[in-house]
């Protein structure tokens, strides 16, 4: 397995993952939507709430708002010591109140753990007109992506197969294909058609109409996958990639354990 990264910033990732089955990049692809743990609020009480807006609603808006994840800090509920009752390792608190008239913001969601806040201050919950109220707690805790969509750290990621691009000895440097393609893939270099950028290739087959001469050819590398992954700010990019891996790796171990043991 070969890992090449094109891209990585904060919250998006471009990497190719080759020498591998298209059932190992679908596993990459699941366990990063649903394997890896992430914060996110559980339940709400809603002690006064004069809104247009139903209580479950509420509730239902503030679930969906990305908080930052420390793995290291947090357990899940069924590995932690108080058994899922509830305490201080494994669920973390915010307090909300506001009143109108005012647009309501994720920065007002106050943390008892500063560092477990919301990935972004400007989302939007609410909007409260003259003499509108709303006073809440809420209680985020550990889950997964495979118990409820709010527990996902990515949006969904998605990968297409590596293309092959050949340009025969038969190509006279017509540069139609250049222009036609809507992709950027190919240039012109010392008078002669070569791939500039095959990854940037979408296998749309414009080139091909294009070529007069049928010099072009195309094909697919079924070993070989470009992934394209962007988090909602729970993780970085990078440990969205490398927990999604540890995961195939820790449930690989104990299937393997298991047959051992068979």
């Amino acid at each position: 397995m070969k890992l090449e990264i094109l891209e990585l910033g904060d919250r998006k990732a471009k990497f190719v993952l080759s020498e591998v089955t298209p059932a190992f990049a679908n596993a990459v692809r699941r366990a990063m939507l649903a394997d890896i743990p992430k914060m996110a609020i559980d339940y709400v009480d809603i002690y006064d709430n004069t809104s247009v807006m139903f209580d479950e609603m509420l509730a239902h808006r503030m679930g969906l708002i990305p908080i930052k994840t420390n793995l290291d800090m947090y357990k899940l509920r069924e590995e932690c010591d108080c058994k899922g009752e509830g305490c201080a390792l494994c669920q973390v608190s915010f307090t909300l109140s506001a009143e109108g008239p005012c647009m309501v913001h994720s920065r007002d969601m106050k943390s008892s753990d500063p560092d477990t806040v919301p990935a972004d201050d400007n989302v939007p919950i609410i909007e409260l007109k003259e003499r509108q109220k709303v006073v809440l707690t809420a209680v985020a805790r550990l889950g997964r992506g495979k118990e409820h969509s709010k527990f996902q750290p990515v949006c969904p990621p998605g990968y297409k197969y590596v293309p092959i691009i050949e340009i025969s000895d038969k190509c006279d440097s017509c540069k139609q294909c250049v222009e036609q393609c809507p992709r950027g893939v190919f240039a012109v270099d010392k008078n002669k058609v070569v791939v500039d950028n095959p990854y940037n290739c979408s296998m749309c087959e414009e080139c091909l109409e294009a070529c007069d001469l049928k010099a072009i050819k195309l094909s697919i590398d079924n070993t070989a996958f470009i992934f394209m992954v962007e988090t909602d700010g729970s993780y970085s990019a990078q440990e969205i990639i490398t927990r999604a891996v540890e995961s195939i790796r820790a449930r690989s171990a104990a299937l393997n354990e298991v047959l051992e043991n068979f």
